[in-house]
């Protein structure tokens, strides 16, 4: 187990959204984050309070969490010399991250000599097995987006929570580095080798009462050149009664494809859903979740109204909004 609470480290992020994974766990599990370690140059801020370690550590952090998602996700040299100070300290070390601590020479014999802990929550720890495409009993809702980092996994954590709150048996099921780090379990579905990325959906959301649904975090995007492998087999490991389509309306261009144009909400639906109906000839759209951190409260709303009126479909954000419209959807399925 990784050991509560935790300093997110922020380094040298270029932006918020590279530090997705420290806003999801400050997000989700504010309880669990003392404050912020921030590098020169760090363009984030999950508004924790700013400490060196020393500070983390008299406040009571137990693991320095690498907090960024950089593209390959690659352990940064300029961030070496803090995760070195930070076992020397006293701290254990955990990352999502596919640049694994444990691979780190230098990390890991520090580790060893401090008796500290590496935790990589992007190795898969099961064999798992080839998806077979048999139907499982349960119900099972899957979050899909015109790009990625759109919202996907706030949608699906808000969507727990409402549905729990109205009674109705719900488990997230994570797939990627923030959700495991936030629930402390599920399927690092990007580091599973693709014959069995599939199977380890299925794998991930087995059989369950006929009233239960299993709430399956997003990965990628259909239309995202570098990772629309894992979208697919999250549609077809997965088969997903229900989807729903995840949208963030200020970005200018695909997420790391400055050529690239993100797709309408109708492209979206109009390829997902027949995708979807390959594994599950009963899959249905059931609403819309847009992100809309970056718009006024007036914007959002008029632009989830116009969503809504443009596809019948109910249109919230999750995050701002409460996602008890989404759950409601599920409950008519």
């Amino acid at each position: 187990m990784i050991k509560t609470p935790y300093l997110l480290f922020l380094g040298d992020a270029p932006d918020p959204l590279a530090a997705k994974v420290a806003q999801g766990i400050k997000d989700w599990r504010p309880e669990n984050c003392v404050g912020q370690f921030r590098m020169e140059g760090c363009n984030a801020d999950m508004g924790l309070p700013d400490m060196t370690l020393t500070e983390a550590l008299e406040a009571g952090a137990k693991t320095l969490v690498i907090g960024v998602a950089n593209r390959g996700g690659v352990i940064s040299q300029a961030w070496k010399k803090v995760l070195v100070q930070a076992l020397e300290e006293g701290l254990d070390l955990a990352s999502g991250l596919h640049n694994l601590l444990r691979d780190e020479e230098d990390l890991a014999a520090v580790a060893k000599a401090c008796g500290r802990e590496l935790h990589d929550v992007r190795v898969p720890e099961v064999d798992y097995p080839i998806a077979n495409g048999k139907k499982r009993s349960g119900k099972r809702v899957l979050a899909v987006g015109t790009d990625c980092s759109v919202g996907k996994m706030y949608t699906a954590l808000a969507l727990d929570k409402a549905m729990r709150e109205k009674g109705m048996k719900s488990t997230f099921r994570a797939t990627g580095q923030t959700g495991i780090l936030i629930t402390g379990d599920g399927v690092p579905l990007d580091a599973v080798v693709a014959d069995f990325m599939a199977g380890s959906v299925e794998w991930l959301t087995p059989d369950n009462d006929d009233d239960h649904w299993d709430i399956i975090e997003g990965q990628g995007s259909l239309f995202h050149v570098s990772y629309s492998g894992v979208t697919m087999a999250l549609v077809h490991g997965g088969a997903p009664d229900a989807l729903i389509l995840s949208h963030e309306p200020t970005r200018a261009h695909m997420r790391g494809l400055p050529d690239y144009e993100l797709p309408t909400l109708e492209a979206l639906r109009d390829t997902a859903l027949p995708l979807a109906r390959v594994a599950n000839p009963a899959c249905q759209v059931v609403g819309v979740s847009i992100n809309t951190q970056h718009m006024s409260e007036d914007e959002a709303n008029a632009y989830c109204a116009e969503v809504e009126a443009k596809l019948g479909l109910p249109t919230v954000d999750p995050f701002r909004h409460g996602a008890d419209r989404l759950a409601e959807a599920l409950a008519a399925l």
